[in-house]
């Protein structure tokens, strides 16, 4: 039997009578962090240097991540922009490009990397990081649905058009975008998630773009929620500190590990020799 977070779900979209005017609060998570000792770098833990990955949501791309993206190099980490381009495309095509983001992050600092993905950002993350478990430090999904795409109308409205302008194209076959695709990203989709490399699960039950419950794991360990909006998540102070506090737990989960290898290496050249 899977724990919690380890498979995620691959289904057709469907509608959920969710009401999208919520998302119009979005502008008061942006003045709240304006405000915040967070956005500034205080009271939170500090990075040395890692680096971390921010991936836009879907219809979005990496420009409005830039307040993240910024504050993450403030509190000294290293910051990538995911260089996915539009994320209104074959979700194959999107996680190859960030692939290729991820190996060029782990190349240039010689560490594992940390990926935080804002809604459909954070699936493709997660797909990341099942197939590169490897390379990758820890996975943050923001209001991210890796158990199924449950969505207001008029968001499952633009899914179906991006589908269909997906399908116009010959060289992609009918199947790209649905729950039967065999696509490597579909397939990654049903692996199962990496034990050793942490995750956490950011929601708000105000989200106004998808049905909150598809958003978590059901395991406290790893669901964190938070009050705001859908696209607000993204300038949420409380989100910002749950990121810091999450990216230093993983920083020392990884250390950890590493001195326990140093320590068991040591003791093994002790008995040889």
């Amino acid at each position: 039997m899977a724990y919690p977070g380890t498979v995620a779900t691959v289904e057709e979209p469907h509608r959920v009578d969710i009401s999208f005017w919520r998302e119009c609060l979005s502008a008061v998570d942006y003045v709240a962090l304006k405000v915040a000792p967070v956005y500034y770098g205080f009271g939170v833990p500090h990075g040395r240097g890692e680096p971390v990955i921010v991936v836009p949501g879907f219809m979005g791309c990496d420009l409005y991540l830039i307040e993240l993206h910024l504050w993450l190099r403030r509190i000294g980490y290293t910051a990538y922009r995911s260089r996915i381009g539009q994320n209104a495309e074959c979700p194959d095509l999107l996680i190859h490009r960030l692939l290729r983001t991820l190996n060029r992050a782990y190349s240039d600092t010689g560490k594992r990397v940390h990926l935080v993905g804002h809604s459909l950002g954070g699936v493709l993350a997660r797909g990341v990081a099942a197939r590169r478990p490897d390379r990758v430090a820890s996975v943050i999904m923001l209001a991210s649905p890796f158990r199924g795409i449950r969505v207001n109308p008029w968001i499952y409205r633009t899914i179906e058009h991006v589908r269909n302008r997906v399908h116009g194209r010959a060289c992609y076959g009918k199947q790209c975008f649905t729950a039967t695709c065999a696509c490597g990203f579909s397939c990654t989709m049903r692996y199962t998630f990496p034990h050793n490399i942490p995750q956490t699960a950011v929601f708000t039950k105000t989200d106004g773009v998808v049905d909150w419950p598809v958003c978590i794991n059901n395991d406290p360990a790893t669901d964190v929620e938070v009050a705001g909006t859908h696209i607000g998540l993204v300038w949420n102070p409380q989100v910002y500190r749950v990121i810091a506090q999450r990216l230093d737990a993983a920083e020392q989960q990884w250390r950890g590990a590493r001195t326990g290898k140093s320590r068991k290496r040591r003791q093994a050249a002790s008995a040889t020799a």
